[in-house]
């Protein structure tokens, strides 16, 4: 007896079809950043990557920037040859993932010993705002809520999977930006122009109701706009770092074995840390 396929997360055929209208009138700026960054990772590694694969929805941003790099779509089964690259990126695609792990293991198996993956991805922080407006306006106006916005994962989740994907000296960090529009449809043309827009399997297929959309332009205007009136839209970008494991490597010291502690090197007094005080959700205005 076969093994019961989980739910899927992502309705694919939707998902292509907005990507592919957001090509024809493109807003990549946040794919470009993520690429810019990466780069500035890769100049900080000493090493030459010859062999390097990038999996990406959007490969004209990728285009000239790794020579040499083959450049693959973010389907479920990655167009990898195991162990035929040195670096792997995956670039702003694992999100949509139903299975982001497997998509990790695919791209540690493709490395060669030594080699480097990085991911980047959404992370749970990002569109914060709008989640929270929108699940209030719907809940004001028709009584009940759908999925409008794919659930993103926590950076302490998402970090785990590369020690569960095999790979050595796993890292994971990210950076947080605030992005102004000048109203909610502003927001929501870029997302379109992002093919970020909702893509989930369980999504209500019906248009979004004007009332429903009217009223959570005003709760954001009201809750998550500037002095200037503009609004902010968070934006959370996780990087995973790991390396494939191959001998010789570079292991981490184990949980307690330093033999000098931090503040003796730098000369201060080292003090306990206070509990961090619990931060509850703004709430939004009536």
């Amino acid at each position: 007896m076969s093994a019961q396929r989980p739910p899927a997360l992502t309705d694919r055929p939707a998902l292509e079809r907005f990507r592919a209208r957001a090509r024809r009138a493109p807003a990549f700026f946040l794919h470009e950043d993520a690429a810019d960054e990466v780069q500035e990772r890769l100049a900080e590694v000493n090493r030459t990557f010859t062999a390097p694969a990038v999996v990406t929805p959007f490969p004209e941003v990728w285009a000239g920037r790794l020579p040499g790099a083959r450049l693959i779509p973010d389907t479920e089964v990655l167009d990898l040859e195991p162990g035929a690259h040195d670096l792997v990126i995956h670039a702003l695609a694992l999100h949509w993932a139903d299975d982001p792990l497997g998509q990790i293991i695919q791209a540690t198996r493709a490395l060669q010993p030594d080699g480097l993956f990085i991911g980047v991805l959404f992370g749970g922080q990002s569109l914060q705002e709008l989640r929270m407006v929108l699940a209030q306006a719907e809940s004001d106006v028709t009584g009940g809520l759908s999925p409008r916005v794919v659930p993103m994962g926590e950076i302490r989740d998402l970090g785990a999977l590369l020690q569960r994907a095999g790979l050595a000296l796993p890292v994971a960090d990210s950076f947080t930006r605030t992005v102004l529009y000048r109203d909610l449809l502003h927001l929501v043309r870029d997302l379109r122009a992002m093919g970020e827009v909702n893509a989930l399997d369980a999504r209500h297929r019906a248009p979004l109701r004007r009332a429903v959309l009217a009223r959570a332009a005003r709760l954001y205007a009201e809750s998550f706009a500037d002095a200037e009136g503009r609004l902010q839209a968070t934006v959370e970008t996780l990087f995973l770092t790991g390396w494939a494991p191959a001998e010789g490597q570079q292991k981490p010291l184990r949980p307690g074995s330093a033999a000098q502690r931090l503040a003796a090197a730098l000369g201060t007094t080292e003090t306990g840390l206070e509990p961090a005080p619990f931060a509850a959700a703004p709430r939004l205005k009536d």
